[in-house]
């Protein structure tokens, strides 16, 4: 086999996945804020709850309360909600141009004040943009499930 055969047999195998890679790299992206926002949350990490978050943030519960960014952030760092695990799954990432949609599966233990230790089991929706360069959470609703 000669040189320049063997050379354009390596090129199509490699183009083709880092073509691949660099197409995932906003759903990537996305998902790393997602896990970032997550961890954030059962922490009650404030300064980590506003970076991940947009200043008009509507935060939609399945009760039907929609909190805003400040409200959001001081029911978590405050202890008025509590999630001691939160477990996603079925997570899905569509993103067109500096928008994402990302929808998927919360399961949760919670322990919030007031309240006996309890689950949740949510459908969510949350829907993100690029902004100066970072992803954050514009909107988020959850669905309870059955």
């Amino acid at each position: 086999m000669s040189k320049a055969v063997s050379f354009l047999m390596v090129c199509t195998m490699v183009v083709p996945n880092v073509a691949s890679a660099q197409s995932q790299e906003p759903e990537y992206e996305v998902a790393q804020a997602v896990k970032a926002l997550t961890q954030a949350m059962i922490e009650a990490d404030g300064p980590a709850l506003h970076r991940l978050t947009a200043d008009a943030l509507s935060y939609g519960h399945s009760s039907g309360n929609v909190e805003s960014k400040a409200e959001f952030v001081k029911t978590l760092v405050s202890g008025e909600s509590v999630f001691e695990d939160i477990q996603l799954t079925d997570q899905t990432v569509e993103v067109v141009g500096n928008t994402a949609i990302v929808r998927h599966v919360l399961s949760a233990r919670t322990n919030d004040r007031g309240k006996e230790p309890g689950t949740v089991k949510l459908s969510i929706l949350l829907v993100w943009v690029k902004d100066r360069g970072q992803w954050q959470l514009l909107a988020r609703q959850a669905v309870k499930i059955p």
